[in-house]
């Protein structure tokens, strides 16, 4: 088995793009083609993701045929322990590889539709003189609060949370009464706070997307929000997957932290947001438009970064090796 793909990153988290050596994914939708993948091509995912190729922290994308007539490509996200919804890293660095060795045909540039597990995102490129992608925007899937002051306990602090929606679920948790800085150095603390609160709401919550199929009705994962130095300006870390630490700020994650912020009041329509990840790398996310998602208030955000290519590789399986299914060490 040989695999190629290009290695971007976006804002310091990776992605890996499958260009070749998958076999053609059936389904009618984008969430049929992930339940596919996930029964019966899971051992790529492996083979990508998790070491000796990859690591616990590993990133990929898989390009599909859209589910929708009118769009340009459709996508399916993997990581350490399964796949996403929907990933806005992976739009950014997707649209920017797409772009930059044409992936796949695009009709218009401001406006590239992509089908993901969680629905049609909508992304525009600003490209140099030379080809080259500076950034990517793109419009989110309706994103919205399902609940607020959720009651957890982790580290031995009881705290309360805000569960949204950004194309995926996160449970925002706020540093300060945990006495985290959101720095590098405290990445093992957090890994281990995250998933701690992800358990105990995993548990207690049973988590529902008003309009959704039940593919979506999962936490995803952790998000611990500080408040910046100035107004509109933060810093947050997600814990996702099976503890898979971001280095980016997380485009579904800051998505939800957009609708949040719209519904407290804080910012209006187009006031945008800057959100700092762990390393300093930064996306900007604004309220473009009010709608609703079943009976709730819902927003569409718009998030902007960038991504870099990193590698072009082309991976082997030798049936001689005895960790060919490969491993994970955290």
């Amino acid at each position: 088995m040989k695999v190629r793909t290009l290695d971007y990153h976006t804002a310091g988290e990776p992605l890996r793009i499958v260009t070749a050596g998958l076999p053609d994914i059936p389904g009618r939708t984008m969430l049929e083609r992930r339940r596919t993948m996930q029964a019966e091509l899971d051992h790529y995912r492996r083979f990508l993701m998790l070491e000796p190729r990859g690591h616990a922290d590993m990133y990929g994308a898989v390009l599909t045929m859209p589910e929708k007539t009118d769009g340009d490509v459709g996508v399916l996200f993997l990581h350490n322990s399964g796949y996403s919804t929907m990933c806005g890293h992976g739009i950014i660095g997707l649209v920017t590889a797409g772009l930059e060795y044409d992936l796949f045909p695009v009709r218009d540039r401001s406006a590239i539709r992509i089908d993901t597990p969680a629905g049609r995102v909508t992304a525009s490129a600003t490209v140099d003189s030379r080809g080259q992608v500076e950034s990517v925007s793109f419009l989110n899937v309706p994103s919205f609060v399902w609940r607020t002051r959720v009651p957890v306990e982790a580290g031995g602090h009881k705290l309360n949370c805000t569960v949204a929606f950004g194309g995926a679920f996160y449970a925002y948790v706020r540093a300060e009464p945990l006495g985290l800085e959101l720095v590098p150095q405290e990445a093992s603390r957090l890994i281990e706070l995250g998933r701690e609160i992800k358990e105990r709401l995993s548990t207690s919550l049973e988590i529902r997307h008003p309009e959704g199929e039940d593919d979506l009705n999962f936490l995803y994962g952790t998000i611990f929000v500080r408040s910046g130095h100035r107004p509109g300006f933060s810093r947050n870390v997600c814990i996702f997957a099976d503890g898979e630490l971001d280095r980016s700020p997380t485009g579904t994650g800051v998505s939800g932290r957009a609708a949040i912020h719209y519904s407290q009041g804080d910012v209006g329509l187009g006031q945008e947001l800057e959100i700092e990840s762990i390393i300093g790398s930064t996306f900007q996310v604004s309220c473009v438009e009010e709608t609703r998602v079943g009976e709730l208030p819902a927003v569409i955000p718009e998030v902007t970064g960038s991504a870099y290519l990193t590698g072009r590789h082309e991976f082997v399986l030798d049936q001689r090796d005895p960790v060919r299914e490969g491993f994970l060490i955290r």
